[in-house]
């Protein structure tokens, strides 16, 4: 079982197994699958061979932002989940295949979250707070710079309180915490977690704005390769501030000790990179880091083999070459 400590790395919304009962893990499955199909069928149909190596720096960047966990109030500590950011720059199709390309690598390679419950955290940490957020955007997207970059915000903001909410619900309907008391304590938390979502999403998309803006551009083919080297090169940098990540429990970490929860996490079947190490080398700073790096090119080369995968589908949308 983990312990208080070890239940501190587990990021935001990555529910372990054992958190949830099979019948409700079986369901968020089920409701992913479908949404995953959809993006899938939709990501093909939408093809463009530039936006792959845009979307494995996306990627990349999203993976290494989530090891920089900020101090909350209380005693907690959060990180951008990113969702939103992935929709508004990728669309929300092949954004959604980002995402799950993030939390699936992260549970297989690192183990941060469960297997069984995999469908769950791809639900509450892509699914949910993407559309959430990109919603909004799409609300704003014509209405100007300032306005799309406040709105956007609010759906950022937005985003985390709605994931905050379904997890809740999903801890709820699974008897592992009383529904009066999980809610609340999800959403009060979280609600200062989305403050700090939102101003990286929006500095995020300030940046692209004003050096990329036809990357926000449907119309216009994305091109240039020096942009994801540098992209690329961001992800790594943001990696070297993960040993300097706040070592408070996350919300949900933090909301399974106050309601006594915590023992029912279930440890991985097995260990790769566990905690965001490298076996040999313990808990320390080049560790984090080392293990960092690994995660960001091995998420990157997945994001491109999927792009690769929907190039050479036969169900790719007629008329693209081969």
């Amino acid at each position: 079982m983990f312990s208080l400590y070890s239940l501190a790395s587990v990021q935001l919304l990555h529910i372990p197994d054992g958190f949830l009962t099979l019948a409700v893990s079986l369901l968020c499955w089920a409701a992913t699958a479908v949404m995953l199909a959809v993006a899938v069928r939709k990501a093909q149909a939408d093809y463009n061979e530039r936006l792959i190596p845009l979307a494995g720096v996306m990627a990349a960047f999203i993976f290494a932002a989530q090891m920089i966990n900020f101090p909350v109030a209380g005693g907690t500590s959060g990180h951008l989940i990113g969702a939103t950011l992935a929709f508004v720059v990728l669309g929300p199709w092949l954004g959604l295949l980002v995402m799950t390309a993030v939390i699936a690598l992260q549970a297989l390679l690192f183990q941060d979250g469960g297997y069984i419950v995999m469908g769950s955290n791809i639900l509450v940490m892509g699914i949910v707070p993407g559309f959430v957020g990109y919603g909004l955007y799409r609300l704003a997207a014509s209405r100007g710079q300032t306005v799309t970059l406040a709105v956007t915000g609010v759906g950022a903001w937005l985003s985390i309180v709605a994931a905050a909410l379904v997890t809740a619900l999903l801890l709820a309907f699974s008897g592992t915490a009383n529904l009066a008391l999980v809610v609340p304590l999800m959403m009060g938390v979280h609600v200062l977690i989305g403050i700090g979502e939102a101003l990286v999403t929006v500095a995020a998309l300030t940046f692209v704005m004003r050096t990329r803006p036809y990357l926000l551009d449907d119309a216009h083919p994305v091109s240039g390769g020096r942009w994801v080297l540098a992209g690329l090169g961001v992800a790594l940098l943001v990696v070297l501030l993960a040993p300097f990540a706040s070592p408070s429990p996350d919300g949900l970490a933090w909301v399974a000790g106050q309601q006594a929860f915590l023992n029912r996490a279930m440890a991985a079947p097995y260990q790769l990179l566990p905690d965001y190490t490298i076996p040999g080398l313990g808990e320390t700073g080049l560790s984090t880091i080392l293990a960092g790096i690994v995660g960001v090119l091995a998420v990157t080369i997945v994001v491109v083999v999927v792009g690769r995968f929907l190039y050479r589908s036969p169900h790719s949308r007629a008329g693209t070459r081969l």
